[in-house]
This record gives structure tokens, sequence and C-alpha cells, in this order.
């Protein structure tokens, strides 16, 4: 089946679907996303030039997660997949933004709902941070080499926990909708992982003061989250080392916002 949309404007292919007005969205760095509607129906569409690999999920084997994780009120419901194709549910939100953060009673909303979603059942795809690694390594060009080759480093040098849980991977504050529940969009690297990554990601790339980060741990902890400081640092440095690398590998990135990361990064080392 080849899903595509026509010079007007119109989605074949999905036969449920069929005919849909189409608009396109902004925002999808590695696909073309669009807004789907037909009649009182609304979905959102992304299409791939290719099938993935990793350090992706297949699109097959991302709505066989999502699809559990909208069960668990966590994700937007999958309405279709194939390898290149995914179509989901359209959700009525507010989409998070870096101050929702800072907003009173939200730190202890993404505990509650993460405590959840490590709850879900493993994946039974293991995120391996060498894949990504040499992938950025290899597209870094004239970047930094002592950085690159640090970076790399942290990378390879990993060992992953015997805890590993179901985990999204891409906790950013984009990928945050309340619905009025708190739920996931974007589950293209959800697999098994430490839970810290995904905690660390929510610090890091959102630069969280200590005081916010203390709120988080104990919110996901029950009030015992400053005994397991040390762990969720470790994974701040490992986060800031693929953050570092995929900045580096992309061409559109600022110059002065890599070299912001890597000062994070080397301090933290």
């Amino acid at each position: 089946m080849t899903v595509e949309i026509d010079r007007e404007g119109r989605l074949h292919g999905i036969e449920e679907w069929d005919g849909a007005l189409c608009e396109e969205l902004a925002g999808g760095l590695t696909n073309r996303t669009w807004k789907v509607t037909l009649d009182d129906r609304t979905a959102v569409l992304k299409l791939d030039d290719s099938p993935r690999s990793e350090p992706f999920n297949s699109r097959v084997a991302e709505a066989e997660i999502q699809r559990i994780a909208a069960q668990n009120h966590l994700a937007p419901n999958v309405l279709y997949a194939d390898e290149a194709s995914y179509l989901t549910e359209f959700v009525d939100g507010s989409s998070w933004q870096r101050s929702c953060l800072d907003k009173p009673g939200n730190l202890e909303l993404l505990a509650a709902a993460l405590k959840r979603l490590h709850a879900l059942p493993l994946t039974g795809r293991t995120f391996d941070s060498t894949v990504a690694a040499r992938r950025y390594v290899a597209e870094s060009g004239s970047a930094d080499r002592a950085l690159v080759d640090r970076s790399a480093k942290i990378l390879q040098n990993r060992r992953l926990p015997q805890n590993l849980c179901c985990c999204h991977n891409d906790l950013v504050a984009e990928n945050m909708i309340t619905t009025p529940d708190l739920i996931f969009i974007d589950w293209e690297y959800a697999c098994d992982n430490d839970p810290f990554f995904d905690l660390a990601t929510v610090v890091e790339h959102h630069q969280l003061a200590e005081e916010q980060v203390e709120r988080l741990l104990n919110a996901y902890f029950n009030g015992d989250g400053m005994r397991w400081r040390e762990q969720l640092r470790a994974q701040q440095q490992l986060y800031l080392a693929l953050l570092w690398l995929w900045m580096a590998s992309r061409p559109d990135t600022n110059s002065d916002e890599l070299a912001a990361v890597g000062v994070r990064l080397t301090s933290c080392s």
C-alpha cells in the first residue's frame, strides 16, 4: 500500500481516511507531518522518505509501544502504521514549553506520569547509545574533535542497569501535552532503558535548577529522591554527550548553542 497526498492536499492510501484534507505542519526534523481532517475526525500523519533504522524504532515497532501507552492514557491512539507512514489521533490539549516546568505542581504531575510510563511492559528492544554515537560522530564534520572523542567515550563506556524499563527517551517539553491528563507524543525512540535517562533528559534539556531537580526526584521516589542523586547525575552526563553529538551532526545547529552544551558537558565530566 502506498500512502500519499495529492496536489489538492487530499490523503490517499489509508482506506478509512481516503479523501481527507491535509494541512502540512512545521517542526518535523526527520519526516513531513500533516494535520488530517475528514468530517468531524482529525489526525496527525507522518510520512518518511524511507523505512527507519536505529536509533529510531521502525514505525511498526513504534506503533506497538504507543498503542500500549495509549491504553494506559499516556499517548494518543495509533490509527495506522506501516514502514513509512504513521497516523495517530489528534488530541486537543495544551502543549508544554520549557516555562511549564516552572509552574506549581507540574514537576509532580510529570513525575507521576513517568512512574506510570516506566511501569509499562518491556518493549524487547534495548537502547544502544553506541549506535547513535557512531551515526552522529560520522556526521559531525568539523566539530571540536576533543569533544567528539569525549562524548563518544562517555557513550561507549555506558553500562546498562539490571532494572531496565520502558522509556520514552525523548522527554522534551514539546513532546508533552495536558489533555487534562499528561500524555506524551513522538515515541520514535521509545525502548527499554535506564529510567534515570528519562529523568536526566527532563533535567538537562530544560536546565532545571537544583531545587527543581530535588522536587522531581522526591515526587518520583515518594519523598526519598535525593538518595538517587548520583545515579541521575551519571545519566545527565550521558544525555549531554548524546545531545552534543546530535547537535554537532546537524548543519543547522547554532554554534553558540553547541558551545554552551559543550561547556555543560565538560563541567559535569
